[in-house]
């Protein structure tokens, strides 16, 4: 027998020995035994494995975000009130026109609403969520961005905490808070459907940097709050487009912040004016391209009111503006977005087409009388 069968012969001896002392010993309970037991691979995971690679269960996840919602909820309530509005109307007196929410922005009775809540109201009554109902009166609106700021005359407030909308992105979490009925609050919550968008307001003025969400808006939720997670306010309830469903909207926070500084500061925002009527139109290829502008329609102007700015630089009707300020003007929503209260009595060039030809004029706006 060689050297090679004899080796093999021996391995097969070792095996063998190896498989008898492992059927003896299985079971009894000896380090060896343990050895050869946790050596030998295992048809089922550890408990421990199954946790670390086992699905994470819809139920955990639909009671971590009813516990966001709970939470930002729990942090704005107590700031948000009910605003019920009464009006003078001839020939019945006053009565009950309408009711909104609104919320507390400063510990000294600040309140923060839509404009057209309150607009044209005689008296307004604040609820607060412990049922007290303290005095209030308005201290300014702004109609063009459908915001107002009362006064409440009641101590212990609490305050909402106002964020930040420049951080906001599409898909975050979106919590629409109102107070419709007093008492008590309602919660509807969705998503960031979209920033930046537009929206017209019901002084025909374009707002911009609206908020697009998709958490439905209950009857009486104007004005309220919209949060964010950590029971940030990031805007304010402002409308729904009723044929269209789940489309909602709200006003940044970072807007109604820097509006609510004027309201609070002096009862207005101020805008200047020039004192035209216009609508948008089309400019003719040969102009554009002779005059080399900048922009492919403008502001046609359809009426020029007297003694106004417009007038007294001798714009005419018929005449087409398409810069301001050095800006393109290529419709009525950019001059208005360029009429703003640094311009009031600050000279401003404006160029406009009269006919074919191309004129440089210079016009100082004065302060909107609309507040």
């Amino acid at each position: 027998m060689n050297e090679n069968a004899i080796n093999t012969n021996l391995n097969l001896r070792r095996i063998e020995l190896l498989r008898t002392i492992g059927s003896a010993e299985k079971g009894n309970g000896t380090p060896e035994s343990k050895e050869l037991d946790d050596a030998r691979p295992h048809p089922n995971p550890l408990p421990q494995e199954r946790e670390e690679h086992a699905p994470v269960n819809d139920g955990e996840l639909l009671d971590a975000y009813s516990r966001a919602v709970t939470q930002a909820t729990e942090l704005v309530s107590h700031s948000v009130v009910n605003i019920e509005v009464w009006k003078q109307t001839p020939g019945r007196g006053e009565g009950r026109a309408g009711s909104g929410s609104g919320f507390i922005i400063s510990q000294d009775g600040l309140v923060l609403t839509n404009s057209h809540v309150v607009h044209g109201a005689s008296r307004i009554e604040v609820t607060l969520d412990d049922g007290r109902r303290p005095d209030a009166h308005l201290m300014g609106e702004d109609p063009d961005t459908d915001l107002a700021v009362l006064r409440i005359y009641a101590p212990n407030l609490t305050a909402a905490k106002l964020g930040e909308s420049k951080d906001l992105r599409v898909g975050q979490l979106a919590i629409a808070i109102g107070n419709p009925y007093g008492f008590q609050y309602t919660v509807t919550a969705g998503v960031v459907s979209a920033l930046g968008r537009s929206l017209r307001a019901s002084s025909g003025r374009l707002m911009d940097d609206i908020i697009q969400t998709d958490a439905a808006l209950n009857p009486g939720n104007s004005g309220g709050p919209l949060v964010n997670s950590r029971g940030e306010v990031i805007g304010v309830n402002s409308a729904v487009i009723l044929p269209a469903q789940g489309i909602c909207f709200a006003i940044a926070i970072d807007t109604a912040k820097y509006v609510a500084g004027w309201l609070i500061k002096e009862g207005r925002f101020r805008r200047s004016y020039i004192g035209v009527g216009g609508q948008n139109t089309k400019l003719h290829r040969r102009v554009i391209r002779f005059h080399g502008l900048r922009v492919e329609t403008g502001l046609l102007v359809v009426s020029v009111e007297p003694k106004s700015p417009a007038e007294q630089t001798g714009l005419q009707v018929g005449d087409i503006v398409v810069e301001f300020a050095g800006q393109p003007v290529p419709s009525i929503d950019a001059l208005h977005k360029l009429l703003t209260y640094e311009r009031i009595g600050t000279k401003s060039p404006m160029t406009v087409i009269r006919h074919t030809e191309k004129l440089a004029v210079e016009i100082v706006p004065r302060e909107s009388g609309n507040f």
